[in-house]
């Protein structure tokens, strides 16, 4: 059983930067990938990054060059560091893995871009 929960959400003004948490309660390390999803207010869940158990990252066309994401094996915990954040990047933030047989899910931090 993987638990996952995120921390570190807010309000930010447009141009701001956040960093997000995802602490797990195993070892990160042995999970194939940790991802980042999002989902704003009447939209789809979409998914923002991801890293490998390789430390390999690929980041949605929408975020690349302002995520960035990471992890700390010490800590069990992934963070995605958000910058130059915009109004459009207004939702709730959730982490992601998958432990056979199934995916983990946490429960979400909201991320409010306004001025």
């Amino acid at each position: 059983q993987v638990q996952l929960v995120e921390s570190g959400g807010g309000w930010v003004q447009p141009g701001g930067s956040l960093r997000l948490s995802c602490a797990a309660s195993g070892s990160i390390f042995s999970f194939n990938y940790m991802n980042w999803y999002r989902q704003a207010p009447g939209k789809q869940r979409e998914w923002v990054a991801q890293m490998t158990r390789g430390g390999t990252t690929m980041y949605a066309d929408s975020v690349k060059g302002r995520f960035t994401i990471s992890r700390d094996n010490a800590k069990n915990t992934a963070y995605l560091q958000m910058s130059s954040l915009q109004p459009e990047d207004t939702a709730v933030y959730y982490c992601n893995t998958f432990v056979s047989p199934r995916e983990y899910w946490g429960q979400g931090t909201q991320v409010t871009v306004s001025s």
